[in-house]
């Protein structure tokens, strides 16, 4: 049985239960954290126990449960952040704020590189897709191995239920429309991690979720 090109690990963080996402390149064991929220301990121990080196954070959105410590993080293994989009910029300015009315550290930070539609993030020997799915936050990026069939799509779709829109900025429209327009066709197979709660497959989304399976939208 040969290695799989990537492993990953869910850690799910803060008391929100955000599924934090510890991948790595079984060639050279460098890994990313996808998401780093809170409970920072918890995530180095996590890198420590399978071997990885942390590469980069990447963020898929400015929601605090999401990267509310990821500056922190960054700092203190003197990594890069990638991600989200500029247009979560917002989100991440207020991450103080909303981490006092949600109890949750929060601290804002400048991402090395703000991430767009089709662009790619490498770690270690891996290289992902981007995929800009506005809606539930404007910024909000999903991303993509291909050869593993596996997406990180944060708060944009979880198993059985959608990403909330009400926030600022949410706009139910747009998400419906990232949703079958990027990640449907990534193919029925493709395996994703939720911000929240069990991984899914698109496959069976498309089947029987309340809110975007092909039955519901097709009325």
């Amino acid at each position: 049985m040969t290695n799989p090109p990537l492993k990953a690990a869910l850690i799910p963080v803060t008391p929100l239960q955000q599924n934090c996402t510890l991948f790595w390149c079984t060639d050279t064991m460098r890994g990313a954290f996808v998401d780093p929220g809170g409970d920072l301990p918890m995530l180095k121990k996590a890198a420590q126990q399978h071997g990885v080196t942390i590469e980069k954070l990447l963020i898929t959105h400015g929601h605090i449960d999401h990267c509310g410590q990821a500056g922190v993080l960054a700092r203190d293994l003197g990594v890069p952040i990638e991600g989200p989009h500029e247009e979560d910029r917002f989100w991440i300015e207020r991450l103080a704020q909303d981490g006092e009315r949600w109890n949750v550290p929060g601290e804002s930070f400048e991402p090395d590189r703000w991430l767009a539609d089709g662009d790619q993030v490498t770690v270690g020997h891996l290289t992902l897709d981007v995929y800009h799915c506005p809606g539930h936050t404007p910024g909000h990026v999903v991303f993509h191995h291909a050869p593993s069939k596996l997406a990180i799509v944060g708060d944009v779709l979880f198993q059985g239920a959608i990403g909330r829109t009400d926030f600022p900025r949410g706009d139910h429209q747009q998400l419906i429309d990232a949703i079958t327009g990027k990640l449907w066709p990534l193919g029925g197979e493709t395996a994703f991690v939720p911000g929240h709660g069990p991984m899914s497959n698109f496959a069976h989304e498309r089947r029987t979720n309340p809110f975007v399976a092909d039955s519901v939208l097709a009325r």
